[in-house]
């Protein structure tokens, strides 16, 4: 099932998932605004009420009740290999980051070059974010310095002398530049210390490979619902991450322990999570216990609660975007 979907990623037009990108990350609100500490948004904080559910003619009822069962690969139970030490306990130093001021078109360049290794960020854009929790859960604050953009002002001299995609994330190291979120959360794991963040074991290897393809599907069929053009393709979305979270028994995450892949979905679920709950009444974890303990989980890293957004600030930048459209 899953290499299907692979195979037919790998034929997605690329303008249409430039075109995502864009929609997503130019949600967010200008990124001069600094972080504040969000609320939880695992389930035991949000209400469950009769409230959420619509009426069965609604057209998006569809994503309050999970589709009938598909067939699926089965669980794999694994040896239980050497224990990783526990991810909220270890990845991060318990001391938040005093975060910089994001820059603009009247900031000056940093001295580019100049053996520094530096993440181009912007603090509301999730590819950003998969970068950035990334550097936090390996314990690299203090080698790889936050260089946040903003992204509605952003200055002339990022695309002139840093990246001419003109797009974040972006990392400076090594004198070279590289971009695309993805490769920069591998390039991280390749290339710098701290905890492991991919397994050992090629089943798991080869299954986070599949999810990696599937990540721009999953927002494009989450999207298209913001933007009014049915709900089906987002409740399949959601019932994919919900058997892929139960594909492996040796833990909550998407490989059983805590991996890159669960960093590449976090940064949008928790957008979209909020977005349908306040706008469409969908909670996206009723009929997914997986989803839900996942959510929970996720919750309780320091490391990825440091890039946090506050779920109001994204559910207004999302309305502003999309509710026209509905």
């Amino acid at each position: 099932m899953f290499g299907g979907r692979k195979d037919v990623q790998k034929h997605r037009n690329e303008t249409t998932m430039a075109t995502l990108k864009v929609l997503i990350c130019h949600t967010c609100y200008s990124s001069s605004s600094r972080l504040t500490s969000p609320p939880d948004i695992s389930p035991s904080s949000t209400s469950r009420t009769s409230g959420l559910i619509r009426p069965p003619n609604s057209a998006i009822a569809c994503l309050l009740r999970p589709r009938a069962p598909e067939p699926f690969l089965a669980p794999v139970a694994l040896a239980r290999p050497r224990r990783r030490a526990s991810v909220s306990a270890t990845m991060a130093s318990g001391v938040k980051e005093v975060l910089p001021p994001a820059l603009t078109s009247t900031s000056d360049p940093p001295p580019i070059f100049d053996g520094t290794t530096r993440l181009y960020i912007s603090y509301t854009c999730p590819f950003a974010q998969r970068v950035w929790i990334t550097r936090n859960c390996k314990g690299l604050q203090d080698q790889i310095k936050l260089v946040p953009i903003d992204l509605q002002n952003r200055p002339a001299w990022y695309k002139e002398k840093v990246y001419p995609a003109n797009k974040v994330p972006a990392l400076e190291h090594n004198n070279k530049v590289l971009g695309e979120s993805l490769d920069l959360i591998k390039y991280l794991e390749a290339n710098f210390g701290g905890p492991s963040l991919l397994p050992e074991d090629p089943a798991k290897k080869e299954f986070a490979e599949e999810l990696f393809s599937y990540t721009d599907t999953f927002s494009k069929s989450v999207v298209s619902s913001f933007k009014g053009e049915g709900d089906d393709q987002a409740a399949g979305a959601f019932d994919f991450i919900e058997k892929a979270l139960s594909k492996f028994e040796d833990g909550p995450f998407f490989l059983g322990q805590f991996s890159l892949v669960d960093i590449a979905y976090a940064p949008f679920i928790e957008r979209f999570r909020p977005y349908l709950q306040e706008v469409k009444g969908i909670d996206i974890t009723v009929g997914r216990p997986k989803l839900a303990t996942w959510i929970e989980e996720m919750n309780k890293n320091e490391a990825y609660a440091q890039t946090r957004q506050d779920p109001k600030e994204l559910v207004e930048s999302y309305k502003k975007r999309f509710q026209a459209q509905l």
